[in-house]
């Protein structure tokens, strides 16, 4: 018999949160937009309560893919999302984004920064929203660190965000571990509410965060929501397709580095009769801090199989022989360059 989701706590947030988030970056591509709303209703059913999405997401040329309609003609993986959840809105956790460039003007975010500016954020939240049909986000990241904008200002704009009701928690996402001390650091003498989460990258055969993000996300009691757990498809089944690692979101080719972790991985899948993604999914699980693990399933069988392998758990000697895949990396002393 199948066993239930299990459920982890965000610290300070009181929201208990399925171990799988569903992501939905390639909404409108894989799957296309109707399957796409199945398989939301097909999580929902599966107990998976966690949600996650962004104002960038969707149709934008990074995500074409050749069959697939051009991005100009697709829907926002946002609309998308907010179609599927009519008549269900209260049964999920729902998380957005804003930072990222949604359009070719000064003031319509960049990668560089000026994405976390008061007028873009409440701006983007409007759309966003209007977009998914709600009246409140549970948890609204800033996507990316903004070096243009002080951060005294977007972290004064998510506060009167939450106080005004249009978001109930605000998080970051790919800061490094300095970045994320300054953000707790700064809010909390100025009375103005710490973020909630810190999403960040990470996998068994990408372990960088451990060296100083994972300590930082810790010492502020932030806790880790993690993108690309199974290394963009690079441990799945699927793995030798063309469109998996980074490239699934217009991202570079592995390195050899992981390409050799990866073939390491797949050979103890097979050595101890497992699916890969058992192997990545609860190497992830037993690690210190996190919560939730956001997956990118591309049609409902992907989704079936990433919620079984959930249910199994590894054993110590097992999660010892994944520890060496990837070695960690050197820890940060002071002074060390």
């Amino acid at each position: 018999m199948r066993l239930p989701m299990r459920y982890r706590m965000l610290d300070g947030t009181g929201l208990e949160v399925s171990e799988l988030c569903l992501g939905s970056a390639t909404f409108g591509v894989a799957p296309v937009a109707e399957a796409a709303i199945a398989l939301v209703h097909r999580a929902i059913d599966a107990g998976i309560n966690f949600i996650d999405t962004a104002n960038s997401y969707g149709n934008q040329s990074r995500f074409d893919r050749a069959g697939v309609v051009a991005a100009p003609h697709r829907a926002w993986a946002e609309e998308i999302l907010g179609t599927a959840l009519m008549g269900c809105r209260d049964r999920v956790v729902l998380s957005s984004k804003v930072g990222e460039p949604v359009g070719s003007t000064p003031n319509s975010g960049s990668w560089e920064g000026g994405g976390l500016t008061r007028r873009h954020i409440v701006g983007q939240l409007e759309t966003t929203l209007r977009r998914l049909g709600t009246d409140h986000l549970d948890i609204y990241y800033a996507h990316h660190p903004d070096p243009k904008t002080p951060v005294e200002e977007w972290l004064s704009t998510f506060d009167d965000l939450i106080r005004a009701g249009k978001i109930r928690h605000y998080a970051l996402s790919t800061f490094t571990g300095w970045q994320l001390m300054e953000s707790v650091l700064s809010a909390r003498p100025r009375g103005l509410r710490a973020p909630a989460c810190h999403q960040t990258r990470y996998s068994v055969v990408d372990r960088w965060v451990e060296r100083e993000v994972l300590p930082a996300s810790r010492h502020g009691h932030l806790s880790t929501v993690v993108f690309s757990p199974l290394a963009g498809g690079l441990l799945t089944s699927s793995y030798g397709s063309a469109l998996v690692g980074a490239s699934r979101w217009g991202g570079p080719a592995p390195s050899l580095a992981t390409e050799a972790a990866v073939r390491r991985c797949h050979d103890l899948a097979r050595d101890w009769g497992r699916p890969v993604e058992e192997l990545a999914l609860g190497w992830l699980l037993a690690r210190q801090d996190v919560g939730s693990l956001v997956v990118g399933p591309e049609s409902s069988v992907q989704l079936e199989e990433l919620v079984a392998a959930t249910e199994a758990s590894l054993s110590a000697e097992e999660l010892a022989e994944l520890d060496g895949v990837t070695p960690p990396p050197e820890p940060f002393w002071h002074g060390q360059s």
